[in-house]
């Protein structure tokens, strides 16, 4: 049986290695990184003068109400200048920096707590500090030694152009005899002054043109450090937003377990118990009529004996969201291909490894949870998708950084048109994988086919002597 290849695959999230940059392609910067040190000193003064006098404007007339509001607006005025500055530094080919959350805790929302949260956040501060203080003083000091590198570069080494239509007013001064009596005392060079003046400029010239690309590559990283210190995100607010994400993960996991034993336990209810009542009621009956009427009680006992086996069969079906014994003794793959083996569609299962690296042992958290969604995939196809076939594929993924990700695709040639809305099976599917740090990626055109694949971050554990691992 043939089915549809699952073609699409997740973005790896392992970053790209960085790459070393020789001499020449520092060049490919030089433009950019000038337009940014150009425009510096100039952005600088325009938000100098602008902020401070907003400011202290405020300041003077703090006793009168519209005086916070002056100050108020130079504060996000200074804002808007230091998030223009990490903008310039991106531009300029420098890494990001990350901006701080500036709405944390809905700090921001409504109109008092938007005039009143400039005060009580650090960063707004800090801000001010770089548009009033840092950068004005920065920028004159960068923004010379700018122009004085590319004055010295051009002016160098196309002087002996120009230099001829210059009067010479009888000048006694020449540099290049300067630098040759100091290099070489007492010498009898007979030089033409203008070409000696002209070639000393240009080597001067050659050597400024040279070293361009590293003066203009740290004048930007010296903005880019200081950019990074005053106007990035805190450590300490990265951690609260981790703190914040896990919590929502196992929130999300706690909920998404509450929800499958809500389940079982109506299921259980439904079926099972309900059979089970059915049961004894036939067993009571059997033991009524066993001594008065033994046909009557063998025919019982066969309607018995067959609700027994129908109830043995959906616990069997039900115990199939848990750990079943196959999983605990003879690991992941073989359990997979035990639910691609019971499928009343057919399932072509395809457990992938990679070649050149010893499959690590997944834990069992991790596996059991991978059952699951491989089983609910599985059942949603059956189900919902009008299919003939099914693609069961389970693989494992070393991203280096990131570390191990085990990828599972279900793809199945039906209708399509399965979603994560709300309320349907998937989305609660989603919030489980969710709450392991996963991923679930959905591609259901309507027409079909459907590719479903959930990716899931996990630490290898040690493998135990003879444990099972993926196969």
């Amino acid at each position: 049986m043939s089915t549809d290849t699952v073609t699409a695959q997740p973005a790896t999230a392992s970053d790209a290695a960085p790459e070393r940059r020789g001499y020449w392609s520092l060049w490919k910067a030089v433009p950019r990184q000038l337009g940014f040190l150009i425009l510096t000193m100039p952005i600088a003064i325009i938000g100098l003068v602008l902020v401070s006098t907003v400011f202290f404007t405020g300041l003077g007339t703090i006793a009168l109400v519209f005086g916070v509001f002056l100050v108020v607006a130079a504060l996000y005025m200074s804002r808007g200048f230091g998030v223009l500055e990490l903008v310039r530094l991106r531009w300029a080919g420098r890494p990001a920096i990350a901006q701080p959350v500036w709405n944390r805790g809905g700090r921001e929302e409504g109109f008092w707590r938007a005039l009143f949260a400039p005060f009580v956040d650090g960063h707004y501060w800090l801000y001010f500090l770089h548009t009033l203080v840092i950068n004005p003083i920065v920028s004159v000091v960068t923004w010379s030694l700018t122009i004085a590198w590319v004055s010295a570069a051009l002016g160098g080494t196309t002087g002996w152009i120009w230099h001829r239509y210059l009067p010479e007013n009888d000048r006694e001064f020449w540099l290049h005899d300067v630098v040759l009596d100091f290099l070489f005392p007492g010498n009898s060079f007979a030089i033409d002054p203008r070409v000696g003046e002209s070639a000393f400029e240009f080597v001067v010239g050659l050597i400024f043109l040279a070293t361009l690309p590293f003066v203009f590559l740290g004048l930007t990283a010296l903005h880019s450090v200081i950019a990074r210190g005053v106007l990035g995100a805190w450590r300490s607010e990265a951690l609260e937003l981790e703190v914040s994400r896990l919590a929502a993960s196992r929130g999300a996991a706690v909920q998404a377990e509450d929800t499958s034993l809500r389940r079982l336990e109506r299921d259980i209810h439904d079926g099972p118990q309900q059979r089970l009542v059915r049961l004894q009621m036939d067993l009571a009956s059997i033991e009524r009529a066993i001594e008065r009427d033994p046909d009557a009680a063998r025919e019982l006992l066969g309607e018995a004996r067959e609700q027994a086996r129908e109830t043995l069969d959906e616990l069997r079906a039900l115990s199939r969201g848990f750990a079943p014994p196959i999983l605990q003794d003879r690991g992941l793959a073989a359990a997979l291909e035990s639910l691609g083996a019971r499928s009343v569609v057919p399932v072509t299962v395809e457990i992938g490894l990679p070649a050149d690296a010893v499959p690590p042992v997944l834990p069992g958290s991790i596996e059991r949870n991978v059952y699951f969604v491989a089983a609910e995939l599985l059942t949603n196809a059956v189900k919902h998708a009008d299919a003939t076939g099914i693609r069961l594929r389970a693989s494992l993924r070393d991203t280096g950084p990131t570390g191990w990700w085990i990828d599972l695709w279900v793809t199945d040639n039906g209708v399509g048109g399965a979603t994560l809305a709300p309320g349907h099976g998937l989305a609660g599917l989603e919030e489980r994988v969710r709450g392991l740090d996963g991923i679930l990626v959905v591609d259901s055109p309507v027409g079909g086919p459907t590719s479903i694949g959930a990716h899931i971050p996990f630490v290898p554990v040690t493998a135990p002597t003879g444990g099972p691992s993926v196969e």
